[in-house]
């Protein structure tokens, strides 16, 4: 009895949006430190620990079960989190959804195409694989800085910001399986599908079983692990097999409940954890060379930059050239805070980093610069969120010729 009401405190402070955003920050800082203290080696052999069977294909290194496995459990999340929102959320509705998007698609086309730009002008031809690296936003760090700052900012905005996230991640995740992804096989793929199949069915049955949907969700990231396919897609298609809608007398629906279970799990857990091993990059010695890698430059480009010059950008055309307008209470100019918070892009980011590069030194330009650029975005997304807050608004903030009567976020 003296352990459940720790745990539970523990539970309900997890569920806080700020709290991911917090321990992604500390574990970072922790091996960040780690790396560049005198015990740097020990950090390293730490993370190149391999562990599990060869027999199998998973003798992996920790960091590699920590890109690998600990990640699917977010990208699982982040399925049951588009599932709802497509369902009975911000994505439902094509007219209401399709600004945030279509700002979600120029926020990554924008990045994508500057640190392109930047590293073959800065001489760094097999540099420009990292492309994918600026495209993602951190959706637990940009959520959690939103509900820190963003008080006396229309509730509409957090829902914009939220759409923006989740379609990034969705379309970064497309990216890894279609550009990153190794030799392909297709036998193992066909094994992915019909293993989904069957989730599918045991997640519609009467009464959700652990004993049926794990080892199924087990099967099917294995099968992906096998194929070639990066096994974080197997997460995000294993969520979207749940059902969004209540059934059977319950009043939630499926997917929306197994979202609040498995969140504990994903921001107190594996993003944390694999923070720790992927964000240890020793700087000591090397930070002219990082300063003076066009890696460096186009990763910090593309998350600063071309995140807010691609979603201020793609949302300003789109609302002057189309029909499309902003949700009520929103005006462009609340977008540049969201630009900047989009620009967070962490955990994603440093993902596809471990995949785009096996060169040493171009592995820890890449992740410092992902480090450096997310912090950078967080503050001025921070500062920009307190200067919007402070303006005055008007009654017709997205200009569709209706009076605006949207509720404000409370202290």
């Amino acid at each position: 009895m003296s352990l459940i009401l720790p745990v539970r405190r523990a539970r309900a402070w997890l569920r806080r949006e700020t709290s991911g955003g917090i321990l992604l920050m500390v574990a970072a800082i922790i091996a960040l430190a780690w790396a560049n203290s005198p015990w740097r080696a020990t950090y390293r052999a730490l993370t190149d620990a391999v562990v599990g069977p060869s027999s199998w294909n998973l003798d992996l290194t920790l960091t590699h079960w920590a890109a690998d496995g600990l990640l699917t459990v977010f990208f699982f999340v982040v399925g049951l989190e588009l599932k709802h929102e497509a369902r009975v959320g911000s994505l439902r509705d094509p007219r209401q959804a399709a600004v945030p998007m279509l700002a979600a698609v120029g926020g990554m086309v924008v990045p994508a195409a500057l640190f392109t730009a930047v590293t073959l002008t800065g001489g760094a031809g097999d540099g420009a694989h990292g492309w994918g690296i600026p495209m993602a936003t951190d959706i637990a760090f940009a959520l959690a800085v939103f509900a820190v700052l963003g008080r006396g900012l229309p509730l509409a905005l957090r829902t914009f910001l939220l759409t923006l996230a989740v379609v990034d991640d969705l379309l970064a995740i497309a990216v890894i399986a279609i550009f990153y992804a190794a030799e392909l096989h297709l036998l193992y793929l066909v094994g992915v599908a019909l293993v989904l199949v069957l989730f599918r069915w045991a997640a519609t049955r009467r009464r959700l079983r652990a004993s049926t949907l794990v080892p199924l969700a087990l099967l099917a990231w294995y099968l992906m692990h096998q194929s070639g396919v990066h096994e974080t897609v197997a997460g995000v298609m294993l969520g979207f097999c749940v059902p969004a809608l209540p059934r059977d007398g319950e009043t939630e629906g499926r997917a929306e409940n197994l979202s609040s279970r498995f969140d504990v799990v994903s921001s107190g857990i594996a993003l944390p954890v694999f923070a720790f091993l992927t964000a240890g990059v020793t700087v000591i010695g090397e930070v002219n060379r990082m300063l003076s890698s066009p890696i460096t430059h186009g990763v910090v480009a593309g998350l600063v930059l071309g995140k807010v010059v691609g979603v201020l950008g793609t949302t300003a055309l789109v609302t002057r050239l189309t029909p499309l307008r902003l949700p009520q209470g929103i005006g462009l100019r609340d977008l540049l805070p969201i630009g900047l918070l989009a620009g967070i892009g962490f955990t994603v980011s440093l993902l596809v980093t471990e995949l785009s590069y096996d060169d040493p030194a171009s592995l820890a330009s890449a992740k410092a610069a992902v480090l450096a650029a997310s912090i950078t975005a967080a503050v001025l997304g921070a500062a920009t969120l307190r200067w919007d807050a402070r303006l005055s608004r008007t009654r017709d903030m997205n200009c569709d010729g209706l009076l605006d009567g949207t509720p404000l976020v409370k202290d």
